[in-house]
Formats: C-alpha cells, sequence, structure tokens
C-alpha cells in the first residue's frame, strides 16, 4: 500500500492563517494530506489536472477549492497546462479558528455549513471567484495583519453564500465525520457506512429512524442535500475508489465487494459519477501515490 505525504505546514499557534502567493510553470509537490483546513486558489491554470480525494478533473482558467478535512488527500498536477505563469495563492488555517460558540451564531451560519460540506472538498464556480477576485487579489500584500483577517473573514462568507459549490470527494472515501447532525441522520448513516455491500431499502432504513417512508426521505434529504439512494451509491463509489486505490485487488472482486449487482452497472455508474472508467480511475490515481 502506498503513503500520503503528511505535509507539515508553516501556520503558527499564534496566527489566524498562512497566506502565500506563488507564481510558477509547473506543479510539483506531490499528493498530500494536512490537519489544517485550505482554500487554494488558480490563476492561468487551464489543463491543470486537480485530485482531491477519489475527485479527479481537469480546471479551467480559474480554480478555486475549500479543502476541509484532515486526512484528505489532495494535489494540483500539470496535467495539460501549457501557461508559463500559472498563480497560486493558497490560504491555510486551523480547524480551531472558529470555535463551536462562535459558529453557533446566526451571523456564522453559512459558514458553518460551508465548512462541513468542504469535508469532502469543496470546488466554486467561476462567478463566486470573480466576486472575491480583487479581494483575494490583494490580501497577500495587506500589510496591517487586522484588516488582512477582516479581508479573509469577508471572502469566507462570500464563498459561503454560493449555493452552487461542488462537493468533490465522495462520502466514505473522504472519511468525514458529521457531529452536527441529528442522532437519527448519523444511525442511518453509520447503519449504511457498516452495511453497504449488503441489500439497504427505504423502508429499513426509515423503520431505523423511527419514521414513515415517506417522512423519513424528505427529511433526509433536507438534512443532507442528496436523496437516499444517492448517498448510498456515493458511500459504495467511495469504498471502491477507496479500493482502487489501495488494493491490487481485481475490478470484479471490487464490484460485488461495495454493493453493486453486477459489473456493467458498476462500470457505467463509476463512470458517470467518476469521468472514468474504474480501470482508468486506477490507473490515474496511482500516478500520484508516493511512499514516504
Amino acid at each position: 500500500m502506498s503513503s500520503v505525504l503528511t505535509e507539515i505546514t508553516l501556520l503558527s499557534e499564534k496566527d489566524c492563517f498562512h497566506i502565500v502567493e506563488r507564481h510558477k510553470s509547473e506543479f510539483t509537490y506531490p499528493l498530500h494530506q494536512h490537519k489544517e483546513l485550505e482554500l487554494n486558489f488558480i490563476e492561468h491554470g487551464a489543463g491543470v489536472r486537480r485530485v482531491v480525494g477519489d475527485s479527479i478533473e481537469e480546471i479551467g482558467e480559474y480554480d478555486l477549492v475549500l479543502v476541509g478535512s484532515e486526512g484528505l488527500e489532495h494535489v494540483w498536477e500539470q496535467g495539460n497546462c501549457k501557461s508559463k505563469d500559472i498563480r497560486e495563492i493558497t490560504i491555510q488555517f486551523s480547524a480551531g479558528l472558529f470555535n463551536s460558540d462562535i459558529l453557533s451564531k446566526n451571523q456564522f451560519n453559512s459558514i458553518r455549513k460551508m465548512l462541513s460540506r468542504a469535508d469532502h472538498g469543496l470546488a466554486f464556480p467561476v462567478s463566486t471567484i470573480m466576486k472575491i477576485y480583487s479581494t483575494l487579489d490583494r490580501l497577500a500584500a495587506e500589510q496591517e495583519g487586522f484588516i488582512q483577517f477582516l479581508k479573509f473573514l469577508y471572502i469566507l462568507y462570500e464563498l459561503s453564500l454560493a449555493d452552487d459549490a461542488r462537493v468533490l470527494a465522495s462520502s466514505s472515501f473522504a472519511h468525514s465525520a458529521r457531529d452536527t447532525e441529528s442522532r437519527r441522520i448519523l444511525k442511518v448513516k453509520q447503519f449504511i457506512n457498516d452495511h453497504y455491500a449488503g441489500d439497504i431499502s427505504l423502508e429499513k432504513m426509515s423503520e431505523l429512524a423511527g419514521m414513515s417512508p415517506v417522512a423519513f426521505s424528505r427529511y433526509f434529504r433536507q438534512c443532507t442535500g442528496r436523496t437516499l439512494s444517492n448517498y448510498i451509491i456515493d458511500i459504495r463509489l467511495g469504498a471502491a475508489a477507496r479500493l482502487l486505490v489501495d488494493t491490487n485487488r481485481n475490478i470484479s472482486e471490487i464490484c460485488y465487494e461495495c454493493g453493486f449487482n453486477n459489473l456493467s452497472n458498476f462500470n457505467r455508474t463509476f463512470k458517470a459519477h467518476r469521468g472514468n472508467t474504474p480501470r482508468e480511475f486506477r490507473a490515474l490515481y496511482k500516478k500520484h501515490k508516493v511512499t514516504v
């Protein structure tokens, strides 16, 4: 099994965040993880390959991603990028920067929800990037630390209002917890995590939650933003992606071990959600693994 580089960041305990701006012609840093949250901005990066968990995408001219989970591996690679002046702004901050008391305040509702979604990596659309571009553009050059922090807080707030920000990594691949969710939802998610390879029905899950199937279906979507069936598929695909990355088991074996009833359905579903077939994904992702 390959390991992922664990980065020790330069963030001091006395600092709110660490920001660095770089201009470069290529990406060379390997697949890595760290305990801090990270907001990463790329400009003039069309063709760069971005990997966050089991999400592998080629980015456009602008890219902005919030990585919010400790241990969620990620990397930006050269890919098909031909630019000779790639601009990168990276902001890393501690999970403890906003404690539970602050996040419980009404004014922080949208930021709290965004940070929770960012456990799986969150990509923002170009329209949102343009809203905060001028502030982000000058952030690293700001000399007054307090003003710099206020501008950073403004950026987070504006990003938290983006309803069309996309979650990147699948749930089971990212290994994220959801401490703020209701006991009913946590109970159901734990059952799915433990039994995703078996038959999981709406009736069984609604019974586990102590609700009618109709009420539970509505409640689950309200709490998670996804239907139960889509969530189960997400868990199964995440488990399959992890096995593809970390083991040499054959694809057919992985298919049935993760709850798919036939290989063609597994291949079709995996490609629809991940953009590659299981075989292509394994080949792509293993190029990023680094033994340390």
